[in-house]
């Protein structure tokens, strides 16, 4: 047999191997994860009430001061301590952080509970990736989410204070850092619980381990000695007080205080550690 007679006797190479698949590309990833992010009928109305919650609190708050301000002393109607806590408000803030958490722990263990997660890594090998794409889509979310929230619960609680001229401006220096800390609360307990949910992978285990670290876990470290209060200053919370108080409380009272600096450090240290945990795991980890 010739040459010739042997290769037009070869079969066609199939489509599949002419053709390769391109790898997806990233920001195909973050589109597909955002897609998946609003199929969930929960999340506008999570969102929504999230944030009419947090100016509602707000606003309640300030509305108690307006009426209790004429019985204050002098002292404190100069200088109104209350205008941040009112404008940021701890039952708000922490239901907002419980939450935040919450849905960002939604975003990965729901695909493990379906089994959706199996037909993501078959489609994407890079598991890196995805994850990836699901923090950036949870980044986006909630820190456009905490800063609607985050400046109507200011515009809101100092509009109400203003008529006893006892607004704070936003001008100041600590109002900008304090609502700057509030848009970025409910993101960084989102990258959190994502990260928990890649760790932890079973949804109300997830859950019960982001409220405990963020809420519960600080209780048991007092302020009173210095090493228990280190460990308390490396709370999220923690953080959020420090940065949204209007000033810090005198030194010499007996208790160690977490400085600025400090509090925006464990901002950023908590959400970074918990995707470089959560890319390790995926890398090594089977579905």
């Amino acid at each position: 047999m010739s040459t010739d007679t042997a290769t037009s006797a070869a079969p066609p190479p199939s489509r599949s191997e002419s053709v390769a698949e391109p790898p997806a590309r990233f920001r195909d990833l973050v589109a597909a994860e955002w897609i998946k992010v609003w199929s969930l009928r929960s999340t506008p109305w999570t969102l929504l009430v999230s944030t009419l919650f947090v100016v509602g609190t707000a606003t309640l708050e300030a509305i108690d001061d307006y009426r209790a301000f004429p019985n204050m002393n002098p002292a404190m109607q100069r200088e109104p301590m209350f205008a941040l806590s009112d404008a940021f408000p701890l039952m708000g803030y922490w239901t907002l952080a419980l939450v935040a958490v919450s849905a960002g722990a939604i975003v990965v263990v729901g695909e493990y509970g379906s089994g959706l997660i199996r037909t993501t890594t078959v489609a994407v090998p890079a598991r890196e990736s995805v994850v990836l794409a699901k923090a950036v889509v949870v980044t986006a979310l909630w820190t456009v989410t905490g800063t609607i929230a985050a400046s109507g619960a200011f515009t809101v609680s100092q509009a109400i204070l203003s008529g006893r001229d006892a607004a704070i401006s936003i001008t100041e220096p600590v109002a900008l850092r304090a609502l700057v800390a509030a848009a970025l609360l409910p993101t960084v307990c989102a990258l959190i619980g994502l990260g928990l949910g890649v760790l932890i992978r079973h949804g109300a285990t997830t859950m019960v381990t982001g409220i405990f670290t963020l809420l519960m876990l600080p209780q048991f470290f007092s302020i009173r000695t210095r090493w228990s209060a280190e460990i308390n200053h490396a709370m999220v919370l923690t953080a959020w007080e420090r940065l949204t108080a209007m000033w810090a409380p005198p030194s010499g009272d007996g208790f160690y205080r977490p400085g600025v600096a400090e509090s925006w450090v464990v901002y950023a240290a908590w959400p970074l550690v918990a995707i470089a945990l959560a890319l390790i795991v995926v890398r090594r980890r089977d579905v």
